[in-house]
């Protein structure tokens, strides 16, 4: 439910809401929050709710001053696992400055002025996401450990498969926070789990993404467990992508996924820096069914790329981004990759092309290349880019 700030004014007090967290991401889409009491959200709405910039990965450039908090009240869920009695609830938010200004090193800004971009030139973009994750043990004094949940492989079944129950409770607990898991099963490694959701919109579906992961991470914990969605936890064993589909139409309804993916084909190389942010990301490539090449297929194997149609509509999965990436800098840079495609009518290249481009080889060779891209300079301020090349 889309709440106004008024609306949830009014559910915090006929719901017993004792505390709001106020959740904001660093720019690497590391979630933080901090907690207000009921007293506090007016203010928070009205002026925001001050934050000490220095201490939070790329907002270095605020200086020692402070940045604030403005709760979108629309994001508004229920923390499930707290008690009914004092309830919590969370809202994300955007960051502003001391004058009231977006914050433009803020990725959810990112991601907004990459909606309005496409809003501008007539084209509605929709992004689905599968993540795949371990669920290793703890050691008797709780700390983590390497040691599978499980033996189990690709969609098997109890009692092979010890994390079905695990993955019930994430996708129950996600839908009691108003978000729709579409279906999970478990993957071809040992403890590793996929759970899919459905198209949404941009701005909802990085915030979804941003939601699975803490949700996750907290019903694993309460189950004894450590959740790990690592490019390659296990040496030897498959990789964790963060497969995305990718949906594109204009006003009058006309499909635009093949140029958008003919864009973010071409565009890719530049962007792969933020799509696969960390050193242990480029050691997944080529590793299992985890893509080295820019290149794409209908068929599913592979390929970075695969396009099939089904029922007259076409659906684009991009396969090569990990879950260490931020949501909202990776759905933001594919707008802008899949509107190039769209405005310059690009045809896709030959399918499986033998001599097609290698995808960066290293985190190194992704920040050469993400280093001298015109069109990651057009899109991200120069503080997030250097964020991600130190």
């Amino acid at each position: 439910m889309n709440y106004t700030s008024e609306e949830v004014m009014q559910y915090i007090e006929e719901e017993d809401v004792s505390f709001i967290r106020l959740a904001f991401r660093d720019v690497f889409g590391v979630q933080k929050n901090i907690s207000v009491m009921p007293g506090e959200v007016q203010k928070a709405f009205s002026e925001g709710i001050g934050i000490g910039a220095g201490e939070i990965a790329g907002f270095e450039s605020a200086g020692s001053g402070r940045l604030y908090l403005k709760p979108d009240p629309s994001t508004l869920a229920v923390l499930p696992w707290r008690p009914d009695n004092g309830r919590v609830i969370r809202m994300f938010c955007d960051v502003v400055t001391p004058e009231g200004e977006i914050f433009e090193v803020d990725t959810r800004n990112v991601l907004k002025k990459a909606v309005e971009r496409a809003k501008k030139d007539r084209v509605e973009f929709r992004f689905g996401s599968s993540s795949e994750f371990y669920l290793f043990k703890k050691d008797e004094e709780g700390n983590p450990t390497k040691i599978p949940y499980d033996q189990a492989g690709y969609m098997d079944i109890a009692p092979l498969d010890r994390g079905e129950n695990i993955r019930r409770e994430i996708c129950l607990t996600i839908e009691q926070m108003g978000l729709t898991p579409e279906r999970s099963h478990h993957e071809r490694g040992p403890g590793q789990n996929e759970i899919d959701f459905h198209y949404g919109k941009p701005l909802k579906a990085a915030d979804q993404m941003t939601t699975f992961k803490m949700v996750v991470q907290t019903v694993a914990d309460r189950n004894g467990l450590i959740a790990d969605f690592s490019p390659v936890p296990l040496p030897g064993a498959p990789g964790n992508g963060y497969h995305i589909n990718i949906y594109a139409v204009d006003q009058d309804g006309e499909d635009l996924c093949r140029y958008a993916a003919a864009g973010i084909i071409d565009k890719i190389r530049d962007m792969t820096l933020f799509l696969n942010p960390s050193e242990h990301s480029y050691a997944r490539f080529g590793k299992g069914t985890a893509p080295d090449r820019v290149n794409w297929s209908s068929s599913d194997g592979s390929e970075m790329v695969h396009i099939s149609s089904h029922h007259g509509n076409t659906r684009v999965e991009l396969r090569s981004p990990d879950a260490l990436s931020n949501p909202y800098l990776v759905y933001a840079l594919l707008i802008h990759a899949g509107l190039y495609g769209i405005e310059k009518r690009l045809e896709l290249p030959e399918e499986m092309a033998a001599d097609g481009r290698l995808l960066p080889q290293s985190r190194k060779e992704a920040i050469s290349a993400a280093e001298s891209s015109e069109f990651i300079r057009e899109i991200l301020p120069e503080e997030i880019i250097k964020c991600y090349v130190n």
